[in-house]
């Protein structure tokens, strides 16, 4: 019987069993090894709030207010219908690299984050 993924699915490579976690979605119960996990990164209030307490505030630029960090599991049916994660043809799903991540582009990177002259190429001598 042809095999129709490397890993099977999963990603437990010399381990017997693995621990359930909670979807995040439809709250089954998928091994953490075969759930889609992803680190969400959410501001604690909204832009329109959080301008008029840099308004408002005392302290200026100078504190930055603190952030939400959830990591969700999803199981395969509820990451694939929630668009987490494509379904690939069998060509691409021989493909083991992860995507390219998407870069703002080089005008806009000059926000409070942004790193001096990271846009500028180096010369060579």
């Amino acid at each position: 019987m042809p095999k129709k993924r490397r890993n099977g699915g999963r990603s437990r490579h010399g381990r017997g069993k693995t621990c359930l976690v909670n979807c995040g979605k439809c709250q089954c119960n998928p091994p953490k090894d075969k759930a889609v996990a992803r680190f969400k990164t959410k501001n604690l209030v909204d832009q329109g709030v959080m301008n008029d307490m840099k308004a408002a505030s005392v302290y200026g630029n100078d504190y930055e207010l603190p952030k939400i960090y959830e990591k969700s599991y999803h199981c395969i049916s509820c990451a694939v219908h929630s668009r987490i994660v494509r379904v690939r043809n069998r060509e691409a799903r021989r493909i083991r690299a992860p995507p390219r991540r998407f870069r703002r582009p080089a005008e806009r990177r000059d926000g409070p984050g942004a790193r001096p002259g990271a846009d500028k190429k180096p010369t060579t001598a």
